[in-house]
């Protein structure tokens, strides 16, 4: 079951409700995450709630779709009967890449209809009229290529009305509102798989990909007297964001989690005024030792996005150890399967 959809529009959240309903009926459940970086936050996410999880890092599914398949072949061996997939946010033309050659390639798979999902807020920013084109070029292809289009975050934007033309469901992972209908849809066999055929050029999708700067970052963080991961994770990312805004570099999806061995706090926001979503143990106790991994999107230079992070790490009180930090603009997509 693929779930795509936008950079921040709530595809893990909303695997995980849906892989909570369904392991509570007994099915088993596992997901594929997917980057153009590597070190996620989100496969750490989905395994602190006991999901079985693979990933595919350096590109996205159609760009290594042997790798994809090499991360399904290792979780079948977990007998899972539900594999969801999330494909990277800003990826396109899923359905001619991934999966018809997935349908019509192996036999191992019933392939569901294409989720996408989205973001009321980012939505209502994107169509407002003074967008930027890169990302309004890359969620309406995901839109148009999809068979099911649902609109998160229903507990934040309960009165939200569906997208002219589109036929939409609102949902929330937060509340469970409207997550076993969805998967009733899906699962009902009414629809398709990748039936959508898409008119992509592949030269402004890789102008719009590349407007983004991709960062990821991993370190081992000891403080120099214990510090909660709620207080770690909590200051240094109003500072980030605060450091990010002030030199004009709009956050696209910041993701950040902290493990300790007194607990984990995960949290994340979609540009530089929001309020972080939180999770995780916000009550755990002051720890000596913090493994931190952050994933950050946003419009503008790699070299300048990197250069601000790397400030607010050096600012960080305490010791700064294994530091690992990958910053770049995604390379042109070249799809093993299904391209033109």
């Amino acid at each position: 079951m693929v779930v795509g959809g936008f950079l921040g529009a709530g595809k893990t959240s909303l695997i995980l409700a849906a892989a909570g309903l369904l392991e509570k009926r007994g099915v088993r459940c596992a997901v594929v995450l997917n980057d153009q970086g590597d070190e996620l936050v989100d496969t750490n996410y989905a395994r602190m709630h006991g999901v079985a999880s693979g990933e595919v890092t350096g590109g996205c599914f159609c760009c290594n779709f042997s790798g994809f398949v090499a991360a399904l072949t290792e979780l079948r061996a977990l007998a899972p009967e539900v594999i969801f997939v999330e494909p990277v946010g800003s990826c396109a033309d899923i359905a001619a890449t991934v999966l018809r050659p997935l349908r019509e390639e192996f036999n191992l798979y019933r392939v569901a209809p294409l989720t996408v999902l989205v973001d009321p807020a980012r939505t209502a920013s994107l169509l407002a009229g003074d967008a930027d084109p890169n990302l309004l070029f890359l969620m309406r292809k995901q839109l148009q290529e999809a068979d099911m289009v649902c609109m998160t975050k229903a507990d934040l934007y309960p009165a939200t009305s569906s997208m002219p033309g589109i036929d939409t469901h609102l949902l929330s992972a937060k509340t469970g509102r409207g997550v076993q209908a969805w998967l009733d849809a899906v699962f009902g066999g009414g629809m398709d798989a990748g039936a959508k055929k898409l008119e992509i050029d592949y030269d402004e999708y890789a102008r719009a990909e590349a407007a983004l700067a991709w960062l990821n970052l991993g370190f081992t963080f000891q403080p120099f007297s214990p510090t909660a991961p709620a207080m770690v994770v909590g200051p240094w990312l109003d500072r980030l964001s605060d450091a990010l805004k002030a030199a004009d570099v709009p956050i696209v999806h910041l993701k950040v989690i902290d493990r300790s061995p007194a607990g984990w706090v995960k949290a994340a926001m979609c540009s530089n005024d929001d309020e972080p979503n939180v999770d995780g143990d916000l009550d755990a106790s002051p720890a000596s030792r913090h493994e931190v991994l952050l994933n950050l999107r946003a419009i503008g230079s790699p070299l300048r996005v990197r250069q601000i992070v790397e400030k607010e790490v050096a600012c960080l009180n305490g010791n700064v150890l294994d530091l690992r930090l990958n910053c770049f603009s995604p390379a042109p997509p070249r799809p093993e399967r299904g391209a033109k």
